[in-house]
C-alpha cells in the first residue's frame, strides 16, 4: 500500500499493515502542547508576538480562531505557513461568543487575556480528549488568589476581574497541575504583579512559557519547590518566540521504528525533553540517544532484555509524560518481559486504549482503572480499531505496524487534533500506510 489521498479530501480511515523495518530521517512538527499556552501568552502580553514552528493540527487551528474571534489580530507572513504574528487591537467590541472553546481543553488558557481585555471571561466547559475528569477547581483558586471571582453552571464558567490590586501573589499548588501553573503565570502577566508559586509544574511545556516570558523582559526563577515571576523593569521590544518540536510525536515515531526492528533519526525535539522516553527505551535494551535537537533509535544496535518496563506517568520534574505511555505500551506488546503501565493523571485513558488494543488480540491485565500489566512478546492481528483520543490513535498506528494483516484506524478527527500528518511521517520512514478517502 502507499499513502494516497485526493487533494482537499480528508481521509476517512487509515489502513496499516506490517512491512520492512522503518528507517531514515524525519522531522517532527511543533508541539501542540507547547503552542497552545504560547498563543495564550502572546495574547496576554499585550504587544506583538511572532510565533514560529506552529503545527497545523486541529486544536491549534481552533485556538488561532478563538484569538481572532476574541479580538486579537492573527497575521500569517507570506511564505511562512508555520508562523503567526499575534497583534493586540484597540477595538473593544461586546464580549464575544466563543462556542468553539468547548472543542479543546486548552481554551482555559485564554481566561487571563480575556480578563484584561474584557474584565471578564465567559467560556463553555473545555473539551478535548475524554480521558478522565480534569476539573478546573484549582484554576478558580488561582484566580481567587488574584482577587478574581468565579461562578459556574452546567454550561460553563464565568470569571470576573475585580478592582485592581497590587503586591505579590503567593500560593501553593496541592498538586503539580500544568494548567494551573500556566494560568497563574499568565494572570501575573496581565495584572503586572509578582508571583510566588509553590510546587509548580515544571514540564517542558511550562518551561517554554517561562523562557518566552523571560525573553519579553519578565524575571523568572524556577525550582522544584518554588517558581517566581517578576514584571519587567523596562518596557521591552516586540517578542519573537519559537515553538519547540513535539516530543510526543518524536516518542511515538521512535516507538514505531523500534517496533518494526528499524533505525532512524528523528529531528526537531529538544534532547532534554526526551530524557524519560530514552530512559524507558534503554530499560528495554534499545539503543537510543538524544543530542541537540535529534533522537536516534536503533533496534539492531543493542540487546533486547527481559527486564520489566515500569512506565508510570508522573507530574514530577523529569517524570514520564503521560502522553508517552500509550506508544510505549504498543511497543512493549512485541518485546519480551513483564511490563507495568500506570496513568493516574488521565484516569480514563486506559478505558479508551485497552479495549482497542484488545481488538487486535492484545492480552493486557487491568490491575486497577489506572494500572495494567502485560507480558510480551504477543502476536497481534489486524482489524478495525478507533482513535477514541489523540494518543490512543497514535498508539494504534504503532501496534498496526506489527499486527498480521491489515489494521484499519477510524476516528481520524481525534488523531488530527494532535498530529497534522502522523501517517505521512511514518510513510516517509517506509511504513505501509494508506489513507482511504470516503
Amino acid at each position: 500500500m502507499t499513502t494516497t489521498r485526493a487533494p482537499g479530501v480528508a481521509a476517512e480511515v487509515i489502513a496499516v499493515r506490517p512491512g520492512p523495518p522503518l528507517t531514515g530521517t524525519v522531522t517532527v512538527d511543533g508541539s501542540k502542547n507547547a503552542t497552545l499556552p504560547l498563543l495564550a501568552a502572546a495574547a496576554a502580553l499585550g504587544r506583538p508576538v511572532r510565533l514560529s514552528n506552529i503545527p497545523a493540527n486541529t486544536d491549534v487551528q481552533i485556538m488561532l480562531s478563538l484569538l481572532q474571534q476574541a479580538g486579537w489580530h492573527v497575521a500569517q507572513p507570506v511564505g511562512e505557513p508555520a508562523t503567526a504574528v499575534i497583534l493586540p487591537t484597540e477595538n473593544r467590541h461586546a464580549y464575544p461568543e466563543l462556542p468553539q472553546a468547548a472543542r479543546i481543553r486548552a481554551s482555559y488558557y485564554l481566561v487571563p487575556a480575556l480578563l484584561v481585555r474584557h474584565s471578564e471571561a465567559r467560556l463553555p466547559w473545555p473539551g478535548g480528549c475524554r480521558i478522565g475528569a480534569r476539573g478546573m477547581d484549582l484554576h478558580f483558586k488561582v484566580y481567587e488568589a488574584f482577587g478574581d471571582r468565579s461562578t459556574v453552571d452546567d454550561t460553563g464558567y464565568h470569571v470576573k476581574a475585580t478592582a485592581p490590586r497590587t503586591g505579590t501573589v503567593s500560593l501553593v499548588l496541592p498538586f503539580r497541575s500544568r494548567g494551573a501553573t500556566v494560568v497563574a503565570l499568565l494572570r501575573a502577566v496581565t495584572t503586572g504583579r509578582p508571583l510566588r508559586l509553590g510546587d509548580p509544574n515544571l514540564s517542558p511545556e511550562v518551561l517554554c512559557v517561562l523562557d518566552a516570558l523571560r525573553s519579553a523582559g519578565w524575571e523568572t526563577r524556577a525550582s522544584e519547590r518554588l517558581l517566581t515571576l517578576s514584571p519587567p523593569s523596562a518596557a521591552p521590544n516586540d517578542a519573537t518566540w519559537v515553538v519547540p518540536g513535539d516530543k510526543v510525536e518524536a516518542g511515538t515515531l521512535a516507538c514505531a521504528v523500534v517496533a518494526t526492528g528499524g533505525n532512524a533519526r528523528i529531528e526537531g525535539a529538544h534532547a532534554n525533553d526526551m530524557g524519560p522516553l530514552v530512559a524507558a527505551l534503554h530499560r528495554l535494551g534499545i539503543s537510543a540517544s538524544s543530542e541537540a535537537n535529534a533522537l536516534t533509535v536503533n533496534a539492531h544496535d543493542g540487546r533486547m532484555t527481559s527486564r520489566p518496563l515500569r512506565a508510570i506517568a508522573s507530574l514530577s520534574p523529569g517524570g514520564l509524560d503521560a502522553d508517552f505511555e500509550p506508544p510505549l505500551m504498543a511497543l512493549a506488546l512485541g518485546l519480551p518481559g513483564a511490563h507495568l503501565f500506570a496513568d493516574a493523571i488521565n484516569p480514563d485513558r486506559h478505558s479508551n486504549l485497552l479495549p482497542q488494543l484488545a481488538r487486535l488480540g492484545a492480552a493486557i491485565e487491568e490491575i486497577s482503572p489506572t494500572e495494567c500489566r502485560l507480558t510480551g512478546p504477543q502476536q497481534l492481528t489486524g482489524t478495525g480499531v478507533e482513535a477514541t483520543d489523540i494518543r490512543t490513535g497514535s498508539a494504534l498506528m504503532v501496534a498496526g505496524l506489527t499486527a498480521q494483516g491489515v489494521t484499519t484506524l477510524g476516528g481520524l478527527d481525534q488523531l488530527r487534533r494532535g498530529h497534522a500528518d502522523l501517517p505521512g511521517k511514518l510513510h516517509a520512514l517506509g511504513a505501509d500506510v494508506c489513507e482511504v478517502t470516503p
